[in-house]
């Protein structure tokens, strides 16, 4: 019987802090407007968790919710603006984190591309991994 894998994480400013106990899913980058827009980047790394794996276990009054979409929540700090996770209502079981916020070291890394037909036009994707042009 294995271990189960623990992992901890925390934004910017270090107000907020979480644990995970459990596996952290398929890295996924997503390259839509909406998480462009999210984390100000070309891109945002997700991953899924399951919601019972993740404690926040300090700074819980400073996880704030914007409704992004009328199916997804984004889960930011209210101080330094680090988005932590988001909720979507399709998948109620499963948070999706934002991989940047790890403290821990993770084994696997990036397992794909989506929503690539609406990636920043000046983002090239230089690695191998697949590529989807919207969620395969």
């Amino acid at each position: 019987m294995s271990a189960i894998k623990k992992y901890t994480g925390s934004c910017l400013c270090g107000g907020i802090r979480y644990e995970i106990n459990g596996e952290i899913g398929p890295i996924i980058q997503c390259h839509c407007q909406r998480c462009r827009k999210a984390n100000g980047t070309a891109y945002a790394s997700n991953a899924p968790i399951n919601v019972r794996d993740f404690k926040i276990t300090q700074g819980e009054q400073l996880l704030k919710q914007y409704p992004s979409t009328p199916t997804t929540i984004r889960c930011f700090c209210s101080e330094c603006a680090s988005p932590i996770i988001s909720i979507k209502a399709d998948t109620p079981e499963t948070y999706r984190l934002r991989i940047g916020t790890l403290d821990s070291p993770l084994e696997h890394g990036p397992t794909q591309h989506i929503y690539v037909a609406s990636k920043a036009e000046w983002e090239t994707i230089t690695d191998d991994l697949p590529q989807y042009a919207e969620r395969p």
